[in-house]
């Protein structure tokens, strides 16, 4: 009897657009939450975030306070565990939480390309290691800024020519620019020869990253600036940590508009039930069993949520992958980013929505007094 509830769908066809329209925002929001949480996670956990560590001026949060000797990395490289080292220059326009945040790495070149995950979807590696001012941007920075290769890209004090622009498996990497070492340390007015902002270190396979941490803390305390080492991920978390208060609030944001599709859905569910209460009452006077009306009603409550679900769903999904957002604080970014995960949950959400919605409509319709329904005017 699919077709029999289509035509009651259509029948009020104004309310049920209306319907389908506020589910479907509902879960644009609620993907879009779910995007930026998963965006946190990513960044936080992984095989990346639990086995490297980030060595970082002790007391300071912005990256341009922590100012460490370049030459800490050769004392690094001397404590068990360590694999290898990679000293960083980090430079950002804005050390507060912005959606526009532009953020520069400066190390060697060829650690970039031996040490991250990039792949130059276009330019060349060779152009980046011998030119000084040369930069590679991620791709996600590339399309928000409208950023080429052979382009020259100025912000503040800094400009750098692209060399290229890349894609990685780690999302957040897309919404960096790296250029040289050099090129960072010895830019007018930042004043940073032989310094860098922190060091990248990576670990042994048999390494306990918190033992070495406290050793390259140990081993640095005699120099002149006074060192504290994170694994990544706790570096990263505690970096951004006013946004993941907030990101935590915007969780219930998610429930929030959950609860919007339930209420809405079974406003709409219980108001057609009421105009047919005496079409009802006909049904079972045929031969209609209850459950039938029951599965008539729940099947037309959860095509509402289907249809608004999967239409929010899908516009957060093609946002997402066209919109290349991020959030960004101190130097690290959370990039939004369409997931089969987020699809697939969006998709249940809509369908888990509908069931429990139709639930109190469905028994109302199945249990309804022929005699006293058939009586009404």
């Amino acid at each position: 009897m699919i077709a029999y509830v289509l035509k009651t769908l259509w029948r009020h066809r104004t309310r049920t657009i209306l319907t389908v329209s506020g589910s479907a925002v509902a879960m644009f929001v609620f993907c879009f939450v779910g995007s930026v949480q998963e965006g946190l996670h990513r960044l936080t956990t992984g095989s990346d975030a639990d086995r490297s560590l980030i060595v970082f001026q002790e007391n300071r949060f912005c990256p341009t306070t922590s100012r460490l000797p370049e030459d800490y990395a050769r004392k690094i490289r001397e404590v068990s565990g360590v694999r290898d080292v990679m000293p960083i220059q980090v430079w950002t326009n804005n050390c507060r939480a912005s959606l526009d945040i532009i953020v520069f790495n400066g190390a060697d070149p060829a650690q970039i390309e031996k040490s991250r995950p990039l792949k130059l979807v276009s330019g060349s590696w060779d152009q980046f290691r011998s030119q000084r001012d040369a930069a590679i941007v991620g791709r996600s920075i590339a399309s928000r800024r409208g950023l080429k290769v052979g382009q020259q890209f100025s912000i503040g004090d800094l400009s750098v020519r692209i060399a290229g622009v890349f894609e990685s498996t780690i999302p957040s990497e897309e919404n960096l620019i790296y250029t040289s070492l050099a090129f960072l340390q010895y830019t007018r007015g930042l004043d940073s020869a032989g310094l860098v902002t922190q060091h990248e270190v990576k670990l042994t396979e048999d390494a306990d990253p918190d033992r070495v941490a406290a050793a390259i803390d140990e081993k640095l305390r005699s120099g002149s600036v006074a060192t504290k080492t994170r694994r990544k991920g706790a570096f990263q978390a505690s970096t951004l940590s006013d946004l993941v208060d907030l990101i935590g609030f915007a969780h219930w944001l998610g429930y929030a508009c959950v609860g919007l599709v339930l209420s809405l859905v079974a406003t709409t569910t219980v108001m057609s039930v009421q105009d047919r209460i005496k079409e009802y009452a006909v049904l079972q006077t045929i031969g209609v069993r209850p459950l039938t009306t029951m599965r008539l009603v729940l099947t037309e409550s959860i095509l509402l949520c289907l249809v608004g679900g999967l239409s929010g769903t899908l516009l957060a999904m093609i946002a997402l992958s066209l919109g290349g957002f991020a959030i960004g604080a101190e130097g690290a970014t959370i990039a939004f980013r369409p997931t089969p995960n987020l699809a697939v949950s969006g998709s249940i959400v809509s369908i888990f929505v509908g069931i429990i919605a139709g639930i109190a409509p469905a028994v109302q319709a199945a249990t309804v007094p022929i005699v006293k329904a058939l009586r009404q005017p």
